[in-house]
């Protein structure tokens, strides 16, 4: 079984994808192809890359490598920063990083975000998003989803003011220790206009909190129930939540543990009450960059 999620232009996306822009798999060559032929073999369809990772040419030559079919694999990339001249938002050279993304994957990707809304020059953020739907219109793009990565409310707003084609995705760092930030505006308006949150960092209250905090001790009794590790259970609560998670791994043992949440019982609506409480005590961000400049953080302590 794989679990999906559906996307508001109807396509049936793999919940759980696997990024290969972090854990040194990043610029790798040989060693990304490789990883990424064992995530596919596992059962993971789901390949995040992007411009910046400079792994777009080894996402395809992995799928070659696996000999799956490309209309089995989800393939996520992001046009980033380095791939557009710092000084210009114009249409021609917005559609040269684009080609050039898929002469490197040796295709086309079914969902393309904007890494994050400093990659459009300031003030720009609409253009951009209307030059990369005539795209999609002219046919470069054609059957591929446009989404966006690291938006707050105020940069959606600006995007969908303009839209023809709404972003169907937003990716964000997501866990249960932002969720009281984004339940306070930001998802009401994504639910709004349909559109889906991936998750980076799904991991991060076990990876990067010092402690792991209130969510330890209730993510260590669900795991003992359900007879798996903290990781698949907060795996899960993401998938559950309606978000798809994307994490990371060059580990095979690891990789297949991320493959087998697709096989896991799904947990109580009590289960999920339980994890989002805990979570909404906390506010800790590993990856904060832009994600609170005018975009307050709730009130809340980093640890409990």
């Amino acid at each position: 079984m794989v679990r999906t999620l559906q996307l508001s232009d109807g396509k049936q996306i793999p919940a759980i994808g696997w990024g290969n822009g972090t854990g040194g798999l990043e610029d790798s060559g040989e060693k990304a192809i490789n990883t990424g032929k064992i995530v596919l073999e596992s059962g993971i369809l789901h390949i995040d890359t992007a411009q910046w990772y400079k792994t777009e040419t080894e996402t395809g030559a992995a799928i070659k490598a696996a000999g799956i079919p490309r209309e089995k694999v989800w393939i996520t990339t992001k046009i980033s920063a380095n791939s557009v001249a710092a000084e210009a938002t114009t249409a021609a050279n917005i559609r040269q990083s684009v080609v050039e993304s898929l002469e490197r994957l040796g295709t086309k990707p079914d969902l393309l975000l904007i890494h994050n809304p400093y990659v459009p020059k300031e003030g720009t953020i609409a253009q951009f998003w209307t030059y990369l739907e005539d795209l999609v219109l002219d046919g470069t793009l054609e059957g591929v989803s446009l989404g966006v990565s690291n938006f707050r409310p105020q940069d959606l707003e600006t995007v969908l003011k303009v839209a023809r084609i709404k972003p169907v995705a937003n990716q964000l760092e997501f866990h249960p220790y932002v969720l009281a930030q984004y339940e306070r505006d930001l998802f009401p308006l994504q639910a709004q206009h349909g559109i889906v949150t991936q998750a980076y960092g799904p991991l991060t209250p076990i990876l990067r909190h010092k402690t792991g905090g209130p969510l330890k001790p209730v993510l260590e009794r669900l795991a003992a129930r359900i007879g798996t590790d903290v990781a698949s259970v907060l795996l899960l609560w993401t998938i559950q939540k309606g978000v798809s998670p994307i994490t990371s791994s060059s580990n095979p043992v690891n990789i297949k543990k991320i493959a087998a949440v697709n096989e896991l019982p799904d947990l109580t609506a009590q289960d999920i009450a339980d994890i989002d409480a805990a979570g909404k005590q906390v506010h800790f961000r590993y990856y904060a960059e832009h994600m609170s400049k005018e975009y307050p953080a709730p009130n809340l302590p980093t640890d409990v």
